[in-house]
């Protein structure tokens, strides 16, 4: 006890994500523009989900694409989103890597939707190992705070899509358990700063946070 009798002071013990996780909160009060986060499995209907509701709200409409076409596989699929997409009503940015740089030139969109997160950390791995390193937790909480600023600069609604990758057995090697603490960090970070947050499962909504009908 202290002098007089007083309760000895209490500290909460927080990890550096947490406090990280905190600016993010500050970016949420301080700012206008409305942040939507969707996440999912692969295949859960996430996708289809956030583009139903980017189009239920007022446009322009933009479409941040961030998956590179390294494959046939994958070049159909991006072919499948593109026809899943009204042509005449989107306007596509494809950026692999500077995230928050495409969401600034989208410009005067009142939908801005980012698909996805996942790809994008996987776009900074591939980059930065070509350059004989590793993207740090650290570095990817800043780009991710730079994100999260572009998205509170922008006029209308800014929706991010992402998948979760937690829910599985741990990956045995290190690049892959890198990955998903990496696309983990971004999610948590997202999260923290979103108005609304929807958890997509078997393409039902489950709605974590706020109200992503509003």
């Amino acid at each position: 006890m202290g002098a007089g009798g007083d309760q000895p002071r209490r500290y909460e013990m927080r990890d550096d994500h947490e406090l990280r996780n905190d600016h993010f909160l500050e970016e949420r009060r301080l700012s206008m523009g409305t942040v939507i986060l969707v996440t999912g499995g692969s295949r859960s209907g996430k996708s289809a989900y956030a583009l139903r509701l980017a189009e239920a709200r007022p446009g322009p409409w933009t479409f941040i694409a961030t998956c590179p076409s390294i494959d046939e596989e994958m070049a159909r699929k991006i072919e499948v989103h593109r026809h899943e997409r009204d042509a005449g009503m989107w306007t596509t940015i494809e950026e692999e890597a500077d995230l928050a740089g495409a969401i600034g030139r989208a410009g005067a969109a009142g939908v801005i939707l980012v698909d996805c997160l996942t790809l994008w950390v996987n776009n900074l791995m591939y980059r930065a190992s070509r350059a004989g390193r590793e993207v740090t937790e650290q570095e990817l909480a800043g780009l991710t705070h730079m994100v999260v600023r572009e998205a509170r600069s922008a006029p209308g609604t800014v929706i991010f899509v992402t998948n979760e990758v937690g829910l599985g057995i741990v990956p045995p090697d290190a690049p892959t358990r890198l990955y998903r603490n990496l696309v983990g960090r971004c999610g948590q970070a997202i999260a923290a700063a979103a108005d609304a947050a929807v958890l997509v499962v078997c393409g039902l909504p489950i709605t974590l946070k706020g109200d992503p009908e509003q």
